[in-house]
């Protein structure tokens, strides 16, 4: 399972800037005027787990695979998107695909790169983007919600009001100027929540806002980067800080110790890819499981609170089909005994059922017949 999450924002932001420097690529063009994003681009970057590292110089297998993370740029919104102003159809269609949003916010003063609103005010882009993001969510559900209301009438279309009950909540709240992820339903809830899955909202989705501040203020932030924190805990969304021109930076340096000398120089303790893989594997819920042996050790993304038979379908569908049971090992133990032998004989190997629920950092082989 992958994690694909969309990189919107204002122009002129440093979205193009930042996605080249987080995929290492120069495949997205970066440039001072508006709309120099069109198409989206996509780029897969492995995932930094230090885990990972340790498993295989342990192994030392012929092959070592990490997470990936699939990043989109996505066109630059402005004011009336939703009704079609700029690219604004395309950029809600791109968006309409992703898990997740990264919304970066510039949160620097330059005067030679271009403000399409004329000043620097992080808040405030971000409330012109996610109002575009609601009215089209709004405008995509009313219509919906008037038919469901009038089939709710009769009592026997259980389907109709379940239609209701999910929507009427989340249209008051865009209603009102709020995003429709604070009408979620309890999770406690399966049914409305798959009707509330199924409703495919923009502003459901979770949002991670990256505060782009210019290199001084990369290790502390700055008066523009406090404010998007607080409108991000009031939102119970994430927030992290980077600064795009230095990740470029980065990414053209070739070893990891170059990478880490050159962090350090600056007070930073790690790359704002890391800090964005963090920040987002938090939002969505994400944790990672290992399977080791000599021609691989790899790092798998699953869900938390994921049971083993699901985990074993992210590997292949006839594992999870015909699942008998996980031989799992925690990644504490295994690097404490030293090898899957080790742990055998101590004891630490456990055989789990369909229901266990794989826990972060878990080694399994799964056993299964088909």
């Amino acid at each position: 399972m992958g994690f694909n999450c969309g990189i919107v924002g204002l122009p002129n932001v440093g979205k193009s800037t930042l996605f080249n420097a987080l995929t290492q690529t120069i495949a997205a063009q970066a440039a001072n005027f508006p709309f120099c994003t069109i198409e989206p681009n996509t780029g897969r970057v492995a995932v930094p787990d230090a885990r990972l590292d340790k498993l295989a110089a342990m192994v030392k297998p012929q092959k070592v695979t990490p997470a990936q993370l699939e990043i989109v740029d996505i066109a630059g919104l402005v004011k009336g998107a939703s009704k079609g102003e700029g690219l604004g159809n395309q950029f809600l269609a791109n968006i309409r695909e992703t898990d997740a949003i990264i919304h970066v916010l510039r949160c620097f003063e330059d005067e030679n790169i271009t403000h399409v609103e004329g000043s620097v005010d992080p808040v405030r882009d971000a409330e012109i983007v996610e109002t575009e993001l609601m009215i089209a969510d709004l405008e995509s559900l009313e219509k919906r919600y008037d038919q469901a209301k009038k089939k709710a009438t009769a009592a026997s279309d259980k389907e109709a009001q379940l239609k209701v009950r999910v929507m009427e909540p989340v249209v008051n709240a865009l209603r009102e100027g709020k995003p429709a992820r604070v009408a979620a339903p309890d999770e406690k809830d399966k049914e409305a929540c798959r009707e509330y899955k199924m409703l495919q909202l923009l502003t459901a989705k979770p949002v991670l806002y990256v505060c782009n501040v210019d290199e001084d203020s990369a290790a502390t932030g700055n008066k523009f980067s406090e404010a998007v924190f607080k409108k991000a805990a009031a939102e119970n969304a994430g927030a992290v800080i980077i600064s795009a021109a230095i990740e470029s930076e980065v990414a053209q340096l070739e070893s990891d110790d170059e990478k880490k000398e050159f962090l350090e120089s600056l007070g930073l303790e790690e790359s704002g890819l890391s800090k964005i893989i963090k920040a987002g594997y938090k939002l969505l819920g994400l944790e990672t499981y290992f399977t080791a042996g000599p021609k691989e050790v790899r790092a798998w993304t699953f869900i938390k609170g994921s049971k083993a038979p699901v985990c074993a379908g992210i590997i292949h569908s006839d594992f999870e089909r015909g699942f008998i049971r996980a031989e799992t090992i925690s990644y504490d133990d295994f690097v404490k005994y030293g090898s899957e032998q080790a742990c055998k004989d101590a004891g630490k190997m456990r055989s789990e059922g369909k229901e266990y629920i794989v826990q972060d950092g878990d080694m399994l082989n799964f056993l299964f017949n088909v």
